[in-house]
């Protein structure tokens, strides 16, 4: 039985470079992969997922209002497995229908991406995979104090971390680097 799985962590905790692998791995076996990803995650290419360590594929981009059931049934019907990266940036209702080509058409839905911004509060498309995927699991990094990274914290043009703006910023490691919850109350004056 296949199932929706939920792969979280916090910035540079290797999720696309492991969405990238596991595509190599079914790929290997022979397996036909629908990689996805956010038309709103334009960094490195509409179309291109790319790892900080410099693996990178080409994969599908989705609009927000796009219909991933529908894309799969029109487009790519003969696919054994789905990787979706920075699938935090997916709307609840993608989420559900990345659930429905699991239960209805058996087969597996990998998601792999950020549970919180850098305010630590859930994105919209990670809240409903918490709330209904069969499989979570967390990938762990680490803070440079050596504690666990949970926080996504932003920074601005100095390095210094903020705590107001939009919750979609796009950057890497030059807007955002990985704390734990200790740290980064510190750098923001509440701790």
């Amino acid at each position: 039985m296949s199932k929706l799985y939920f792969k979280f962590g916090a910035m540079g905790c290797s999720k696309t470079a492991q969405a990238l692998i596991t595509k190599f791995n079914y790929e290997e076996r022979n397996m036909k992969v629908l990689l996805l990803k956010p038309a709103i995650d334009t960094r490195d290419g509409a179309a291109v997922v790319r790892s900080r360590i410099g693996l990178q594929q080409d994969a599908v981009s989705v609009q927000s209002d796009e219909d991933l059931f529908q894309l799969y049934e029109q487009n790519y019907p003969d696919c054994n497995v789905i990787i979706v990266d920075e699938c935090q940036f997916l709307t609840p209702e993608q989420v559900d229908e990345l659930s429905d080509i699991v239960l209805q058409k058996n087969i597996p839905v990998l998601c792999f991406g950020l549970a919180t911004d850098f305010t630590t509060h859930l994105f919209p498309g990670s809240k409903r995979l918490f709330e209904i995927a069969e499989s979570i699991s967390e990938i762990k990094s680490v803070c440079t104090c050596g504690a666990k990274a949970t926080v996504n914290a932003r920074l601005d043009d100095d390095g210094n971390v903020v705590t107001e703006g939009s919750q979609v910023l796009l950057g890497g490691n030059d807007r955002y680097v990985a704390m734990c919850r200790r740290c980064w109350l510190k750098k923001c004056g509440k701790f």
